[in-house]
């Protein structure tokens, strides 16, 4: 447990994910938890960290892990989960419940995802979304709709996108 936890001091060497999440002890959530648990490294290994956020207390996060999955836990998730309590976190990102927000370095948000409670998250997108990110950190360009981690990106400028449009338009 961790007191006066600061998100800044927390982002990952090229950004992070901070998810919101309604409550401990839900239905969908725990699903996305665990499923972003398992798929930790390939968010580490590109320097991303995660977070976790809701506006249960740091007792019930504590309990929620200490329960195991087969009796309704998410059991010892290995990113930080925060308490937003006083629900100003939830407030500063105008959202309360489900929420994922992909958060540069610098601090800035690129890309934001507002769920309804029974429709979960994918946490393939959201990898995907981090490589994106990334490429357009590293290369400068942008990445068209449909990009994957591999593919040709885009020069923002008229010439860049009649150019690639040009060589993809069949794709």
């Amino acid at each position: 447990i961790v007191d006066n936890f600061n998100l800044y001091e927390n982002i990952g060497e090229k950004g992070a994910v901070l998810f919101f999440y309604p409550l401990d002890f839900t239905f969908v959530c725990p699903s996305e938890i665990i499923a972003f648990s398992k798929r930790i490294e390939d968010f580490s290994s590109r320097g991303i960290s995660v977070i976790g956020c809701s506006v249960d207390s740091q007792f019930s996060h504590f309990a929620w892990r200490e329960t195991a999955v087969e009796n309704g836990g998410i059991g010892r998730v290995i990113f930080p989960l925060v308490a937003g309590l006083s629900k100003s976190i939830s407030r500063d990102y105008d959202v309360l419940f489900g929420g994922s927000f992909l958060i540069d370095k610098d601090g800035t948000v690129r890309h934001a995802v507002i769920n309804d409670l029974p429709l979960g998250r994918n946490i393939d997108e959201m990898i995907r979304m981090v490589d994106t990110m990334i490429f357009t950190n590293e290369h400068g360009e942008v990445c068209p709709a449909g990009w994957t981690k591999g593919d040709e990106g885009m020069k923002a400028s008229t010439e860049g996108v009649a150019e690639y449009l040009a060589k993809n338009e069949g794709n």
